[in-house]
């Protein structure tokens, strides 16, 4: 039971990370949605940048999340 209880806990762990994903997604979204209001014809570069920072931001998450799978289920 302990070995249960241990896997569950490593796993919590391992998705703290989720939770500054979240704030960094919203970041870069607030970011954009500001930049684009002051500059409209700023729009195509700058929701390239965007793009780009979201997914590697959101491989970030991916990471923690199959660390998680992989404390938990082997």
């Amino acid at each position: 039971m302990e070995l249960v209880a241990a896997k569950m806990i490593g796993a919590g762990l391992a998705v703290v990370g989720l939770g500054g994903v979240g704030s960094g997604i919203g970041n870069i979204f607030a970011s954009l949605v500001s930049s684009v209001a002051r500059n409209p014809a700023s729009r195509p570069h700058v929701f390239g940048m965007a793009m780009l920072g979201f997914a590697l931001v959101e491989a970030v998450a991916l990471y923690a999340l199959l660390i998680s799978f992989l404390i938990l289920f082997t």
